[in-house]
């Protein structure tokens, strides 16, 4: 038996490294774990090694105390790893397959996983539809920014990459895999994105600059990423798209002199509840992206949004936005037909074919969300680098699969 380090949550604005229990083919007590999953048995699932896992804008959320995640929460729900050991009860997973782990946990038994909506399993969470490792109200599944994990229904939810040496140089981009390459397709996809398409993303965090390259891959005739970080609009124009810095100024007024009009086909909210106001020194207003992207989109155009949005939210700026009550224009998207989608990605729906464009260098989106290797001592620097607006998609190394490895 090995032990297991981990980077767990503690109190708002800090993580700490922890030694916890090397995982078991069972959901044992602890900090979140739903009462009614505790001791359930997992014969179907594996023990993975985990050579990449990475640090996620929803994970920032629950280390700003903007949810209400536990004290002791081992984090990660972005996880990339080699099968260590399996249950009796996997039959195609084996030992030594370097595989993809969909943040979402699905049984693959469920109407709404037989549907392809792994993201609203009705069997993995009591609390609702749908579950994450290492995630607030997600049914209490231990988080992978760990040594080792527990991945359950092992079979249907990995994504077994065919060659795992070839896996192992292209490791930094097929991180991306289990999430946020996944959920900003979706934001493109689910916002119509199509060959000719003009597309505004909202936010140039890794899942924007992910959706960004997403809707490039879709060809997208022209892609806007705004933001109010100028390093962050600067890594949008590293890899040809065009920005709007919405500390000078209205998306349309930009979009505008960008476009020759003020409006796109298709949107994307790449931010979520944490959003600001526009303009210099703005403060916060989660309904800002919403309604500004209404706003911007065409009559009858879409509205993809990957973004998170939570039912308690602690430090909302009122009452209302502390139960993900927002105020939204609803009416102007009614008057212009919009479709929207959220909610999150069913990443099974894409994982393959993402990993066939990264394996045959048709996307490069380490390059594109600036991913960034430190060491798992390194994540507590990650997570206050990255919440002061460090433009880097930073991916903890626990076992050393990533030494030297660099974004191509």
């Amino acid at each position: 038996m090995t032990g297991n380090r981990a980077v767990a949550y503690m109190k708002p604005g800090t993580v700490e490294i922890e030694n916890i229990d090397y995982p078991g083919l069972e959901l044992r007590d602890g900090p979140g774990v739903a009462r009614e999953n505790i001791g359930r048995k997992c014969p179907h699932g594996v023990i993975l090694k985990v050579l990449a896992t990475n640090i996620c804008g929803s994970d920032q959320h629950m280390v700003r105390g903007r949810t209400t995640a536990p004290a002791g929460l081992v984090l990660g729900h972005e996880i990339t790893g080699e099968v260590v050991e399996r249950g009796p009860d996997a039959e195609f997973v084996q030992v030594g397959d370097v595989v993809s782990v969909p943040f979402n946990i699905a049984c693959g038994r469920c109407r709404n996983c037989k549907e392809r909506q792994t993201g609203i399993c009705l069997n993995v969470n009591p609390a609702r539809p749908g579950a994450a490792y290492g995630y607030v109200d997600m049914g209490g599944w231990v988080g992978g920014q760990a040594e080792y994990v527990m991945i359950p229904y092992a079979d249907f939810n990995l994504l077994r990459f065919p060659d795992p040496e070839q896996a192992r140089a292209k490791l930094l981009d097929l991180t991306m895999l289990s999430d946020i390459f996944p959920t900003g397709f979706h934001g493109a996809v689910t916002a119509g994105t199509g060959v000719g398409s003009t597309v505004y993303v909202a936010g140039a965090g890794p899942v924007g600059l992910a959706a960004a390259a997403s809707a490039q891959l879709l060809g997208a005739a022209v892609v806007i990423v705004g933001d109010l970080n100028a390093e962050r609009l600067a890594q949008a124009r590293s890899f040809g798209c065009e920005t709007v810095d919405l500390t000078r100024g209205t998306a349309e007024e930009q979009i505008e002199q960008i476009l020759g009009e003020p409006e796109v086909d298709a949107a994307v909210d790449a931010v979520g509840f944490e959003a600001r106001a526009h303009g210099k020194d703005s403060e916060e207003a989660p309904a800002t992206v919403l309604n500004s992207l209404m706003g911007l989109t065409r009559a009858g155009g879409a509205l993809g949004i990957p973004g998170l949005y939570v039912t308690d939210d602690p430090g909302g700026v009122d009452q209302d936005a502390r139960t993900g009550t927002l105020k939204v224009r609803l009416g102007l998207g009614w008057a212009k037909s919009h479709t929207f989608a959220t909610g999150q990605c069913p990443v099974m729906r894409y994982h393959r074919g993402l990993m066939q464009a990264i394996l045959n260098e048709r996307v490069h989106i380490a390059r594109a969300v600036n991913a960034t290797v430190i060491g798992l001592d390194d994540a507590p620097r990650g997570y206050a680098e990255f919440d002061q607006g460090a433009s880097r998609k930073y991916v903890l190394n626990p076992h050393g699969a990533l030494d030297g490895a660099q974004p191509i």
